[in-house]
C-alpha cells in the first residue's frame, strides 16, 4: 500500500511537468499572458513537488503512520495543484478564444474585399484567401464546438457554422453571378443576402465564443434578425414540451406543499401559458380537423382535471386537512397528470402528422424543376405564379419546424428546429430571385449555375429537416437521446458493413488537408463543366469521355464531405480507378484529335498537356494499388489519391480547353471521332446507386443533386443519416470503415 503511494507520487510529478511544459510553451508564444501563465506553471510544479515530497518515504519510514500534519499537507497540496492548473487552464482557454476572434476577424476582412471587387480576377484572389481563412475558422470553431459543455450553446454553434457551410457556395456563384451581370438588381439583393447571413453567422460565433458579449458595440443579442441570419439565438417562446414538464412538476408539487391559495395560482397560470402554447398547433392552416379538435378536447379536459384538484385542495384546505392527505387527493393528482400528458402525445402526434403530409409528396422537385425551366425559357410571367406556390410551400415546411421545435424533448432538437426554420425562411426569398435573375439571363452559365447552387441547398436542407423529424419523433418515443448536430465534423459513418464500425476522427491538420482538396476538387470540376458546355455538339467523344470524368471527380468531392455515393474508402479508390483508365481512354481520343491539327503553337501546347495525362494516370493507379494498414497509412492515401485526382483533373482541363481552341480556330470536323474511337469505349464504371448497371446512364457520372433528380426520394431522404460530415467549406470526412480497405 505504501510502495504504490510512492509511485503516485512520482506519477503526479512527471504528469505535472509535462502539463506546465505545454503551459509555458503557451507563454512564450503569447507574450500578454506570458507572466500568468508562468506563475500559474509555477506554482503547479511547486504543488506537484510537495505531493512527491510527501509521498516520498525511505524504507525505514515504511511502516510508521502518517501523522495529521502530513495529512492536511497533503490535502494543502493537492488543493494548491488544483487551483494552479485550472489557472493554466483558464488562460490557455483565453488563448484559444483570441484564436478564434482573430480568425473570424480575418474572414470578415476577406468577406469585405469579396463585396468591394469589381473584376473576375480580382475576385479569384480575394476568394481564394477567404477559402484558406475559412478552413481555418472552420478547424477552430468546431474544437471550440466540442469543448463546450452546455449542450444548447453547442447546438447554437453548431447552427452559426451551419450556415457559414451553406453560404460559402452561395458567396461564390452569387459573387460570379453579379460580377457577370453587374446590372441585374435580383442578382445583387441575392449577393447581398448571403453576405448579410455570413456575417450574422460571424457576429453569433462571437457572441457564443465570449459567454454573449458583443465585440461590436451597436448590436444586442435580442436583435431581431435570426429570421434572416437563419441563427437560432433569438428569445423564442418556451416549448409546449418544456411548459407541459413544468406543469407536471407542479401538480406533483403538491404532494408536498398540497394545493394552498399560492399554489393554485401558480397552476393556473401555468396551464394558461400551457394553452397558449398549443394555439400553435390549433392556429396552423396545415394542422388537419381531426387532430385540431382532439387538442381543444384534451386541452378542456384539463382543466377539468385541474379545477376538481384545485376545488378538492381548497376543502382540505378549510377543513384544516393539508397534514393528512386523502385517496381522492392523490387520485384528482393523477388523473391531472394523466391528462396532461395525454395533451402533451396529442401535440407530438399533431406535428408528426403534418410533418408526415409535407413528406408525401415531392413539392420540392417539381416547383424546383419548374422554377429552373420556366427561368431557362425566359419566361418572367410565369415565374410569378411559381413564386406564390413555392412560397405557400414553404410556408408549410415553417410550419413543421415550429411545430417540431414545441414537442422536441432537448433543447440541442430544439434549436435546430427553430434553426431549420430560419434557414427555409431566408432560403425561400433567395431561390426566387436566383430563379429571376435565370429568367433574365436565360442563356447565362453562370446564372444557371447559381440557380443550380441554390437549388442544391434547398434539398440539402430539406433532407436535414426529413432527419430531424426522424430524431425528434425517436426522442419523443425514448428511442434515442443522441444528439448529433455538430458541424465540421459531426461524428460519421461511411461503411456498410454489417458490423458497427466505430468512426475515426481526424485532426486539425487532417481536416485541413482534406477541407482544401474538396474545395479545389469542386472548383475543377466547374471549371470542366464550363469548358464542355462551349462545344455545338457535347455528345462527340472529347466532350462526353471529360464529363464522366467530371461526373466521378465530383462524386469524390463528395465523399470528402460525408455525402454521395461513394460510402467507405474502397469506393473511393474503387472510383479512382475507373477514374485513371478513364484518362488513359481520353488521352488516345485526344492524341488522334491532335492529328488533325495543323503544325503549330497550338498544336505544340495541346500535345504538351496531352502528354502529362499518362504520367498522371499511372500515377493515381499506383496510389490505389499501394497497400495500407492502419488509420495513418489509409488517411495517408485517401489525401494521395483525391490529389493525384485532382491533378489529373486539372490536366483534363487543359486538354479540353485547348481542344475547344483548335476545334474553333482550325474548323476541324470532331464529329468523326466518335466511330474512330468505338474499340475504346470504356468499361462499366462503379454505380453504387445502380447496382453496378452497365447501361449509358450508369457511366454518365453521379448525379449531383439526387434529391431533386428523383420525385419520389422523400423517403430515402428520412432515412438517411444526418451523421455525415461537413464543414464552412465542407470539405471533411470523418473517415470509417478502414477495416475495409
Amino acid at each position: 500500500m505504501l510502495r504504490a503511494l510512492v509511485r503516485v507520487g512520482l506519477a503526479v510529478q512527471m504528469a505535472v511537468e509535462r502539463f506546465v511544459s505545454v503551459g509555458e510553451t503557451i507563454a512564450e508564444e503569447n507574450r500578454e499572458i506570458e507572466e500568468s501563465m508562468c506563475e500559474a506553471c509555477k506554482e503547479a510544479r511547486l504543488a506537484g513537488g510537495r505531493i512527491q515530497k510527501l509521498t516520498d518515504m525511505n524504507l525505514a519510514d515504511m511502516n510508521t503512520t502518517r501523522t495529521m500534519a502530513e495529512k492536511t499537507a497533503m490535502v494543502r497540496a493537492a488543493r494548491q495543484l488544483l487551483s494552479a492548473i485550472t489557472k493554466v487552464l483558464l488562460l490557455a482557454d483565453r488563448v484559444v478564444v483570441k484564436q478564434l476572434l482573430l480568425s473570424k476577424d480575418k474572414v470578415l476582412k476577406s468577406l469585405v474585399k469579396i463585396e468591394n471587387v469589381s473584376s473576375f480576377t480580382d475576385f479569384v484572389k480575394a476568394f481564394s484567401q477567404f477559402g484558406n481563412e475559412m478552413v481555418e475558422l472552420a478547424h477552430l470553431s468546431g474544437d471550440r464546438q466540442n469543448d463546450l459543455k452546455n449542450d444548447k450553446a453547442r447546438a447554437q454553434m453548431g447552427s452559426a457554422r451551419s450556415v457559414l457551410e451553406r453560404s460559402t457556395m452561395m458567396l461564390l456563384t452569387t459573387s460570379k453571378t453579379l460580377l457577370r451581370h453587374q446590372e441585374c438588381d435580383a442578382a445583387r439583393k441575392i449577393r447581398n443576402a448571403v453576405f448579410f447571413q455570413m456575417r450574422r453567422a460571424l457576429e453569433r460565433i462571437d457572441y457564443i465564443v465570449t459567454n454573449g458579449v458583443y465585440s461590436s458595440n451597436d448590436l444586442s443579442p435580442s436583435t431581431g434578425v435570426d429570421g434572416d441570419s437563419g441563427i437560432s439565438l433569438s428569445q423564442q417562446p418556451c416549448s409546449a414540451f418544456r411548459l407541459e414538464k413544468e406543469f407536471q412538476d407542479l401538480i406533483d408539487l403538491t404532494r408536498v406543499t398540497y394545493v394552498n391559495a399560492e399554489m393554485a395560482e401558480k397552476l393556473r397560470s401555468a396551464l394558461d401559458v400551457l394553452v397558449e402554447a398549443t394555439q400553435d398547433f390549433t392556429d396552423s392552416a396545415y394542422t388537419s380537423h381531426e387532430n385540431r379538435e382532439r387538442v381543444l378536447l384534451l386541452t378542456e379536459r384539463l382543466r377539468h382535471e385541474l379545477g376538481i384538484l384545485l376545488k378538492m385542495g381548497a376543502c382540505m384546505e378549510q377543513k384544516d386537512l393539508v397534514s393528512s392527505p386523502t385517496q381522492q387527493m392523490e387520485t384528482a393528482i393523477l388523473k391531472t397528470r394523466a391528462a396532461s400528458r395525454n395533451l402533451k402525445n396529442q401535440l407530438q402526434d399533431t406535428a408528426m402528422d403534418q410533418s408526415s403530409d409535407v413528406f408525401k409528396s415531392s413539392d420540392d422537385h417539381q416547383l424546383l424543376t419548374a422554377l429552373k425551366t420556366v427561368g431557362l425559357t425566359g419566361d418572367i410571367a410565369h415565374i410569378a405564379e411559381l413564386s406564390v406556390k413555392f412560397e405557400e410551400h414553404s410556408d408549410q415546411l415553417q410550419e413543421v419546424c415550429k411545430l417540431l421545435r414545441h414537442i422536441a424533448s432537448t433543447e440541442p432538437l430544439a434549436v435546430w428546429a427553430e434553426h431549420t426554420e430560419a434557414l427555409l425562411k431566408t432560403l425561400a426569398p433567395q431561390i426566387l430571385l436566383a430563379s429571376e435573375t435565370l429568367s433574365l439571363y436565360p442563356t447565362s452559365k453562370i446564372a444557371k449555375e447559381n440557380m443550380d447552387v441554390f437549388c442544391d441547398a434547398w434539398a440539402s436542407l430539406i433532407n436535414d429537416l426529413s432527419v430531424l423529424v426522424k430524431d425528434i419523433n425517436d426522442a419523443c418515443q425514448g428511442k434515442s437521446d443522441r444528439h448529433v448536430y455538430l458541424s465540421l465534423p459531426r461524428p460519421g459513418k461511411h461503411g456498410t458493413t454489417v458490423k458497427t464500425v466505430k468512426p475515426v476522427k481526424l485532426n486539425a491538420e487532417e481536416q485541413a488537408k482534406i477541407a482544401k482538396l474538396g474545395l479545389e476538387m469542386k472548383l475543377i470540376t466547374s471549371e470542366m463543366d464550363a469548358e464542355t458546355e462551349k462545344w455545338e455538339e457535347p455528345d462527340n467523344e472529347v466532350v462526353r469521355r471529360a464529363k464522366n470524368m467530371s461526373s466521378m471527380a465530383f462524386s469524390m468531392y463528395l465523399f470528402t464531405r460525408g455525402e454521395g455515393p461513394l460510402k467507405t474508402t474502397q469506393d473511393l479508390f474503387t472510383q479512382a480507378e475507373y477514374f485513371a483508365e478513364e484518362g488513359t481512354k481520353l488521352y488516345r481520343i485526344v492524341y488522334d484529335f491532335a492529328q488533325h491539327v495543323p503544325q503549330g503553337a497550338h498544336r505544340t501546347e495541346l500535345l504538351s498537356h496531352l502528354d502529362r495525362l499518362p504520367t498522371s494516370c499511372q500515377q493515381l493507379m499506383f496510389t490505389i494499388k499501394s497497400p495500407t494498414v492502419g488509420k495513418a497509412a489509409t488517411f495517408n492515401k485517401v489525401d494521395s489519391v483525391i490529389q493525384e485526382t485532382k491533378n489529373l483533373m486539372n490536366g483534363v482541363a487543359k486538354v479540353v480547353t485547348t481542344c475547344f481552341i483548335c476545334t474553333t480556330k482550325y474548323n476541324i470536323d470532331y464529329r468523326g471521332l466518335q466511330s474512330r474511337s468505338q474499340h475504346w469505349r470504356s468499361s462499366p464504371r462503379l454505380d453504387l446507386m445502380n447496382g453496378g448497371s452497365d447501361s449509358e446512364s450508369s457511366r454518365s457520372g453521379c448525379s449531383r443533386s439526387e434529391s431533386l433528380r428523383e420525385p419520389g426520394s422523400y423517403k430515402a431522404r428520412r432515412t438517411h443519416s444526418f451523421q455525415r460530415s461537413s464543414s464552412l467549406t465542407r470539405p471533411v470526412a470523418n473517415y470509417s470503415s478502414f477495416d475495409r480497405i
